[in-house]
């Protein structure tokens, strides 16, 4: 028995080591890291490093584009939470409820941007948008409706709004695939009872698929959440680099200009201490939020 349980232990160890070490490298050295150089002003590149203490989360509370920035990344939270949620939910059902003949295509076509890399998102709708040869302005002076054609990403009004549109849709496939697998899950018992009670599409919807799905739900969310507040500056910074006039500029690309643009990477460290704070802060908050009894069939 003692053999037993050690060689339980020596097998744990051997498959939980290796994990921890990679987890320590990759996420907790920079978390710390990070931590550390925000005392510091330090350009990045010199070996000259001076300890300022508190002085940069001073400044950090004092520069007036942080609370644009932050307004950007939650405009950015909100509005691809519902886009993406709402598409992806509906596309889910249509797919799995319906009989469509051709729902093994659609999956694959709207899972495609996910395997695009957020670069090359960016890019192509950056030729999108272009208020020459792009597809938007194109398409509208084809139907009548120059009056409407702008610099899309050159309007400090529309810049953010814009990115919105390829930030849903390179998520939307994604989470329709998570979706379809809680809802492939459902009995059809249970909308087959519905249906000789009378009940609508739409009861059944909000009755018996969202209540089964919601772990999948809150899930995406959160996700969403997390990969946004933490990764949208590429997308940003691919698209507008923060333009116009910083009307795009979100935390992480606020931080990049800071850190390898303007080499003071004390303060961008600083501001990514504020990212990961943030961030815990609003999944806490939406797991509190979101917190309801399991449903189980």
């Amino acid at each position: 028995m003692v053999q037993s349980k050690k060689q339980k232990y020596i097998f744990l160890a051997f498959c939980l080591v290796p994990t921890f070490i990679l987890f320590s490298i990759f996420t907790l050295y920079p978390l710390f890291s990070g931590l550390y150089f925000s005392f510091f002003d330090w350009s990045g590149s010199s070996s000259v490093k001076e300890f300022v203490g508190f002085a940069n989360y001073i400044k950090l509370f004092k520069d007036s584009i942080i609370p644009d920035t932050i307004m950007h990344d939650y405009f950015l939270v909100v509005t691809k939470i519902l886009g993406i949620m709402v598409l992806a939910m509906f596309f889910a059902v249509a797919l799995t409820q319906l009989k469509i003949k051709e729902a093994p295509f659609y999956r694959i076509v709207f899972f495609f941007p996910n395997i695009m890399s957020v670069v090359v998102i960016g890019i192509l709708w950056t030729f999108i948008y272009n208020p020459s040869l792009g597809l938007v302005n194109s398409g509208l002076e084809f139907l009548g409706l120059e009056e409407w054609a702008k610099p899309w990403l050159g309007d400090e009004k529309w810049a953010l709004p814009s990115i919105v549109l390829p930030a849903v849709w390179a998520g939307i496939g994604l989470f329709m695939l998570m979706l379809m697998g809680g809802i492939a899950n459902i009995s059809k018992s249970f909308y087959e009872a519905a249906k000789i009670d009378g009940a609508s599409e739409w009861q059944q919807f909000w009755k018996i698929t969202l209540p089964l799905v919601w772990p999948q739900v809150k899930v995406s969310i959160l996700y969403i959440v997390i990969t946004t507040l933490n990764g949208s500056f590429i997308l940003v910074q691919v698209m507008t680099g923060g333009g116009p006039n910083n009307s795009t500029h979100v935390m992480g690309s606020y931080l990049y200009q800071q850190a390898f643009k303007q080499y003071n990477f004390g303060y961008g460290a600083t501001i990514g201490v504020m990212i990961l704070v943030l961030s815990l802060i609003t999944v806490l908050f939406l797991q509190f939020l979101m917190r309801r009894e399991k449903v189980e069939y």
